[in-house]
């Protein structure tokens, strides 16, 4: 259903935008479901903590080593049948990694579910860029970050409803998949096209087209990524309960998840890159006050705001995305936006790590102040040369 937007004249794609975004939230679902519940096996079998992340590890790279080949299979199948093939793969695979139940075996497997599964967030993602009028980008993107977060969030919940033995999780995921697949079918016919044959733009060849959106990235993937990873370990230097550290996160996370449509509102106000900024700037004021308000009642406003804008970097980095390029040039940069992601994951959090390893607990803020504040006044310095 296509209705005029009596205020712009444009015409939105309701039905389609409802549909890819009910397509990656299923797949948002799948994916919170396998990360747990792999690591919960692995537990029972005895394996290292060590080994169980290096397992995890293969996902991520599999996203990074598929990224550049999304453009080139858009182009040469097209984008609705890679993403629907994408979608079965990822059902196959998750069937055989329950199947086998090895960790030596789910090493290659969960490097192939990377593989298979991110072609299909990178092109569901540039449909929703794609079908959201420009008046409207600012709203619609924050809606999607909304579902694609509550969407991993609700994954492990899935696991409290049928636990994590035999195959009763695994077929919830491959159901999950499925299903996100049928919820892309009913709509292919409906999405714009984005894979312009002959205008192929590569992942390599577009990030001098946008190397500071493509910074952005890096720093909201590594931020994420650290803070889940390490913000517990702060915790304990001021001998704060597990307890505690983890209603923090899951406050954190609240915010991320409450607050994206309202940030999506405020860019269509001012622009994407004003809001970014500011997002960035909050995130950095974060990173000053959490030393100070750890220990006191006012952390838990603090972290929920700080959820929100640092999450909000990555969503203002997709709404400009969209207002810049289009065509096979947005798929070439959604594609490598998804690359950078797995780059800021891999480094970022390792760096934080071992900062904190030499100057203590407070490397976790220093390391991420530094990092947000390195790209405010990149951006800064970007703005007075344009």
């Amino acid at each position: 259903m296509a209705l005029a937007d009596s205020g712009s004249g444009e015409t939105v794609q309701w039905a389609a935008i409802t549909g890819v975004i009910a397509t990656v939230s299923v797949f948002a679902i799948a994916q919170g479901l396998s990360y747990p519940l792999l690591s919960f096996i692995l537990q029972r079998q005895g394996v290292s903590p060590a080994v169980i992340g290096l397992s995890a590890a293969m996902t991520p790279v599999g996203f990074i080593l598929s990224s550049p080949l999304i453009p080139g299979l858009a182009r040469r199948f097209g984008a609705g049948r890679t993403a629907l093939t994408c979608a079965v793969l990822s059902a196959l695979v998750l069937a055989l990694i329950g199947w086998t139940q090895d960790v030596y075996l789910w090493f290659p497997l969960r490097f192939l579910i990377g593989v298979v599964t991110n072609p299909l967030y990178v092109l569901s993602e540039i449909w929703v860029i794609a079908l959201a009028p420009p008046s409207r980008r600012g709203r619609v993107m924050g809606v999607y970050s909304t579902i694609i977060s509550a969407g991993f969030a609700a994954g492990p919940l899935c696991l409290l409803a049928v636990g994590t033995e035999g195959w009763a999780p695994f077929l919830v995921g491959i159901f999950a998949f499925v299903f996100c697949g049928a919820c892309l079918a009913l709509v292919l016919r409906r999405l714009p096209r984005v894979d312009e044959a002959g205008h192929g733009v590569s992942v390599l060849g577009f990030m001098p087209m946008a190397w500071l959106l493509l910074s952005t990235v890096v720093v909201a993937a590594g931020f994420e990524q650290a803070v889940l990873a390490l913000l517990p370990v702060y915790g304990t230097h001021y001998g704060i309960p597990e307890a505690r550290m983890s209603a923090l996160l899951s406050m954190m996370i609240a915010g991320n998840i409450a607050m994206q449509v309202p940030l999506g509102l405020l860019a269509e106000r001012l622009t994407a890159r004003l809001v970014r900024f500011g997002c960035v700037s909050v995130t950095i004021l974060g990173c000053v006050l959490l030393p100070v308000l750890i220990e006191t009642p006012l952390i838990w406003p603090c972290v929920f705001i700080w959820g929100a804008v640092s999450y909000g970097i990555y969503t203002m980095s997709i709404i400009e995305l969209g207002e810049r390029f289009s065509g096979s040039t947005l798929v070439a940069g959604n594609a490598t936006f998804s690359l950078m992601w797995g780059v800021g994951g891999i480094l970022v959090a390792p760096l934080t790590g071992g900062v904190m390893d030499v100057i203590g607990a407070s490397g976790l803020p220093v390391t991420l102040g530094a990092i947000c504040l390195a790209l405010a006044v990149a951006t800064v310095a970007r703005r007075r040369m344009v």
